[in-house]
C-alpha cells in the first residue's frame, strides 16, 4: 500500500481547501448569496433581544397590554423572516454544490483513467474508491454548512458584541474574557483532530479495499473455507476505525465541554453584576434582559466552532487525500503524432530495457538489451520460464509501460513519437486473465473498435469461436454481470479474444490467449485465429506447443534477455531450454549446461506436430 498518511505539522486546513476554489469558481455568485442571506438571517435573531428591552422599558413598565401584543407580533414576524432565509440559503446551495461534487467525481475518474499502470499496481483500489465516495461527500457537506456558517458565525459575534458593548460596557468586557482561553483551545484542538481525521480516512480505505476484495474473491473464501480468518481481519480493521471514530468523539466532546462551560460561567458572571448594577439603578431592567438575551442569542455561534473546526478538519483532509490522486502525473505524450513510415516496417525492439518504477536504481532490470524484429505480417511467438519478463515485454508495446532504455517502433514509428490514443488504435491486446465489465456481450467485445459495427462483431465471435453468446437469454445484448463472473474462465477468454480482433488491428499482442479452453475448441479457435495472423503484425506469449505452432518464428526469453529466435524445430533441435519448455518435463538444470546447450539427451517433444 503506498504511503498516504501527511503529517499534519507542517499541513495548513486554510492552504488545503483553497485548492478547491477551481470547483467552487463557477457557484461562487450562489454560495456568496447563500452567505449574505444566512448572515442577514443570522443577525435577525439579534433583533430580538432589542424588541424585548423595548417591550420591557415601555409597554411592560407603562403597564401598556397593547404595546406588548404588539412586541409579540413584531417578535413573530422576525422569527419568520429568519425561517424562511434559512429555508432560502439551503435552496441557493443545494444544485450548484451537488454539481461540484460531480465535477470532482468526473475529473477524479478521468484522471484515474489517465494514470500509469504503475500507479494502479501501487494503490488499492478501495483506497481510490474512498476518494472518489466519502471523501466527496464530505466535501460537498463542508461547502453547504461549515464554510458558510464559519463567515456567518464569525459576522454575527461580531456584530453580537459590538452591540453588547455598546449597551453595557462593563457588561461586554466580562464577556470577551474567555476568547484568549477560547482561541488557544481550538488551536490545540485543530492539531490533534487533523492527526486522527486523516488516520480515520484512511482507515475507511483500507476497510473498503478489504470489502472489495472479499466480494470479488468470495469463491477463493468459501472454496478454502477462509469465511472465518476473512471475518476476523475485516473485524480487526473495524475496530481500528472504531477505536479512532472514539478518539474522535473525545476530542470533540472535550473542545465542546470547554467552549460551552467558559462563555457560560461569563455570562453568569455578567449576570451577576448586571443585577447589582439594575439594584442600584445604574442600569434599566430592560436593557438588561436585553443584554442577558443577545449573550444567549451568541451562545449557539460561539459553542458550533469546535463542531465547524472540525468538519473543516476533516474536509482538510479529504482534500489532500483527493489532491494526492490528482496531483500524480498522467501518461504523456512525449512529441506530436507522427504519419512518417519508414521503410524498416514491421514490429522492432532495439536494446530495450525495463525495470518498475518503483524499483531501486541499483536493481537488475526486468528486461535487458531486448534486440527482435518481428517482419510485417509475421506472428512471433514469446516463449519462457515463469518470471522471464514475456508479459512485461507485451505490455511495452501498447505502452502500459514505458521503457526504460531501447525504443520499440512500428512500421519504423518509434512509438513514444505517437500519441496514446493513436498507438492503441494500431495495436490490440488480449492478456491472459481476461476482464469483462458490467455491460452487455456486445458492449464488452465492441470495446476493442469505436468504429466496429454489427458485422464486425459477428466476425470476431465467429473466430473466438464465441458463439455460445447466442444461447444466452439475450444473445449479445445479455449483460455478462460484474467482471464476467457468470460465465466460465474458457468463454471469458473468448470474448476478450473477439475483443482483441474485432478491430482488425495491425498489431496484435496476445499473452497467452487459449490458456482456459479445452482441445476441442482451442483446435477451432487455433483455425480462425490463423486466418486472422495472415493480415496482422503479431506477438504471441506462448506455454504450449500448441500455441507455438500458430507463429512463424519463436522467441526464447530468459532472465530478461532474447536468448534464441528461430522456427520451433529449430529450436527443439538446437537450444536445450526451450526444449524442455515444450516438453513439461521436471527441473531445467539436468537439462542444461552453463552455456545454454544441451547437456544430456533432449526428452522427446510431446505434441510438437500439432
Amino acid at each position: 500500500m503506498p504511503e498516504t498518511h501527511v503529517e499534519p505539522k507542517d499541513r495548513s486546513a486554510a492552504r488545503s481547501l483553497l485548492r478547491l476554489w477551481p470547483y467552487v469558481k463557477p457557484v461562487r455568485i450562489r454560495l456568496s448569496a447563500a452567505s449574505a442571506v444566512a448572515i442577514v438571517a443570522s443577525c435577525l435573531s439579534l433583533v430580538i433581544p432589542l424588541v424585548l428591552k423595548w417591550i420591557v422599558d415601555g409597554p411592560v413598565a407603562h403597564r401598556d397590554p397593547g404595546g406588548v401584543w404588539l412586541g409579540a407580533l413584531y417578535l413573530l414576524v422576525l422569527g419568520i423572516a429568519e425561517a424562511l432565509l434559512f429555508g432560502l440559503r439551503r435552496w441557493l446551495v443545494a444544485r450548484p454544490l451537488a454539481g461540484v461534487e460531480a465535477s470532482m467525481r468526473a475529473d477524479l475518474y478521468r484522471h484515474l483513467q489517465r494514470l500509469p499502470v504503475a500507479f494502479h499496481d501501487r494503490w488499492p483500489s478501495g483506497q481510490l474508491l474512498s476518494r472518489g465516495t466519502t471523501d466527496l461527500m464530505l466535501l460537498r457537506m463542508f461547502l453547504a454548512f461549515p464554510l458558510t456558517f464559519l463567515l456567518v458565525n464569525a459576522t454575527t459575534i461580531l456584530v453580537g458584541f459590538i452591540i453588547l458593548l455598546v449597551q453595557q460596557w462593563t457588561l461586554g468586557l466580562v464577556l470577551l474574557v474567555p476568547v484568549v482561553p477560547l482561541v488557544i483551545l481550538c488551536s490545540v484542538f485543530e492539531t490533534k483532530f487533523a492527526v486522527v481525521a486523516r488516520q480515520a480516512q484512511d482507515q475507511v480505505g483500507d476497510l473498503t479495499t478489504v470489502v472489495e476484495e472479499s466480494v470479488l474473491g468470495i469463491r477463493i473464501i468459501k472454496g478454502f473455507g477462509r469465511n472465518r480468518s476473512q471475518a476476523l481481519a475485516f473485524r480487526g480493521l473495524s475496530q481500528r476505525l472504531r477505536g479512532t471514530e472514539l478518539d474522535k468523539a473525545r476530542l470533540l466532546a472535550g473542545i465542546w465541554a470547554f467552549i460551552t462551560t467558559i462563555p457560560e460561567l461569563a455570562i453568569g458572571a455578567a449576570l451577576v453584576l448586571g443585577t447589582i448594577q439594575v439594584a442600584d439603578g445604574d442600569l434599566s431592567a430592560g436593557t438588561l434582559v436585553a443584554f442577558l438575551s443577545t449573550a444567549l442569542a451568541l451562545r449557539w455561534p460561539v459553542e458550533s466552532i469546535g463542531f465547524l473546526l472540525a468538519m473543516s478538519q476533516e474536509s482538510a483532509t479529504a482534500t489532500e487525500r483527493f489532491f494526492e490522486v490528482m496531483d500524480v502525473e498522467e501518461e504523456r505524450d512525449t512529441a506530436e503524432a507522427s504519419s512518417q513510415q519508414h521503410t524498416d516496417g514491421g514490429m522492432v525492439f532495439e536494446g530495450v530495457e525495463f525495470r518498475y518504477p518503483d524499483a531501486q536504481p541499483d536493481s537488475v532490470p526486468v528486461l535487458t538489451r531486448i534486440d527482435l524484429r518481428i517482419r510485417p505480417g509475421e506472428t512471433m511467438a514469446l516463449v519462457g520460464a515463469t518470471g522471464s519478463g514475456k508479459t512485461t515485454l507485451t505490455a511495452l508495446v501498447p505502452r502500459l509501460h514505458d521503457a526504460t532504455a531501447g525504443r520499440i517502433t512500428l512500421d519504423g514509428t518509434d512509438i513514444t513519437t505517437l500519441r496514446r490514443e493513436q498507438l492503441r488504435e494500431l495495436v490490440s491486446v488480449a492478456f491472459e486473465e481476461p476482464t469483462l465489465f458490467s455491460a452487455s456481450v456486445g458492449e464488452n467485445v465492441l470495446m476493442g473498435a469505436d468504429d466496429a459495427g454489427e458485422d464486425e462483431l459477428r466476425r470476431a465471435l465467429s473466430i473466438a469461436q464465441a458463439d455460445f453468446v447466442y444461447d444466452l437469454p439475450e444473445g449479445i445484448h445479455t449483460q455478462v454481470g460484474e467482471q464476467g463472473l457468470s460465465l466460465s474462465g474458457g468463454q471469458r477468454q473468448r470474448l476478450a479474444l473477439a475483443r482483441a480482433v474485432v478491430g482488425q488491428p495491425r498489431f496484435l499482442v496476445l499473452d497467452d490467449p487459449l490458456s482456459a479452453l479445452d482441445v476441442h475448441t482451442e483446435a477451432l479457435v487455433e483455425a480462425a485465429l490463423r486466418r486472422v495472423l495472415e493480415s496482422t503484425t503479431a506477438v504471441v506469449v506462448a506455454h504450449r506447443p500448441s500455441t507455438v505452432m500458430l507463429a512463424d518464428r519463436v522467441a526464447l526469453l530468459s532472465e530478461g534477455r532474447i536468448s534464441a529466435v528461430g522456427t520451433h524445430q529449430e529450436l527443439l533441435r538446437s537450444n536445450a531450454e526451450y526444449a524442455w519448455l515444450m516438453s513439461g518435463a521436471g527441473d531445467a538444470p539436468e537439462f542444461l549446461s552453463t552455456d545454454g546447450m544441451p547437456a544430456m539427451d533432449v526428452p522427446a517433444e510431446k505434441d510438437s506436430t500439432r
